[in-house]
């Protein structure tokens, strides 16, 4: 019998998919049997930019040229810094909500009709334990992540009826080009370590398993949902 976890045949467009948690998302979809481009401002053959709309509408029809359709859309583009929150300018701020969560529905506006079409059209959404509680000078960051849980939850209940489902995953501590400086070796790290039950910092290839579910005939009834992959952590009271 085919597995309900099978991609075999479907496309999936993961913006962010060029580095980091996303580049290792776009690699188990195509594990899995997904046709995939993974685009981001480092990719020469599926560059976008995701704070311009024609970029994204650029990048969505170039999708639709080459394979025919959209069934997957991952938004998995993001930054952060860390600085005391009283001396963040308005152009700091702007230019960080504009990424990581305007950015998000530009990319689910533009790819809409397409997953709309599909007929089993799936989006996850990269949000972050910042989705859910605050952290020491990333204001902005867990600001726009905490958006990104609320547009997902607001556009599963509006687009189900389109069969589109919108799911995101909320990774825990895992090591990128992104966080590694603020998380290895660092005081900052040490801390988030003790507070996770697992006692160990994620690996991003440990995401994959939930990104196909949420991609996959397996996830047919799941909709408005956020997956914590995060070692407990969210879970954790004391751990000692």
């Amino acid at each position: 019998m085919p597995s309900c976890f099978d991609l075999s045949g479907r496309v999936a467009v993961v913006i962010g998919g060029t580095s980091g948690i996303g580049e290792a998302i776009a690699t188990g979809l195509a594990e899995h049997g997904a046709r995939v481009a993974a685009a981001g401002r480092r990719a020469a053959e599926w560059f976008v930019d995701v704070t311009d709309r024609g970029s994204i509408d650029s990048l969505r029809d170039k999708a639709l040229r080459e394979f025919g359709t959209v069934d997957v859309l991952v938004y998995a583009a993001g930054y952060t810094f860390r600085q005391p929150t009283q001396t963040v300018d308005d152009r700091q701020w702007n230019d960080l909500i504009d990424t990581d969560l305007t950015g998000a529905l530009r990319a689910c506006q533009s790819f809409y009709q397409p997953l709309k079409a599909s007929g089993h059209g799936r989006v996850v959404n990269i949000a972050s334990l910042g989705s859910f509680v605050g952290f020491q000078e990333v204001a902005a960051y867990c600001a726009a992540k905490t958006g990104l849980l609320s547009l997902t939850r607001s556009l599963a209940v509006e687009w189900a009826r389109d069969g589109i489902s919108v799911n995101a995953i909320a990774p825990g501590l895992f090591p990128t080009e992104m966080t590694a400086p603020l998380i290895m070796g660092t005081p900052r790290g040490k801390e988030l370590l003790q507070r996770t039950p697992m006692a160990r910092f994620g690996k991003p290839e440990e995401l994959v398993g939930t990104a196909v579910l949420l991609a996959s005939d397996a996830a047919s009834f799941l909709t408005g949902q956020c997956i914590t992959v995060d070692g407990g952590f969210l879970a954790s009271g004391v751990n000692t």
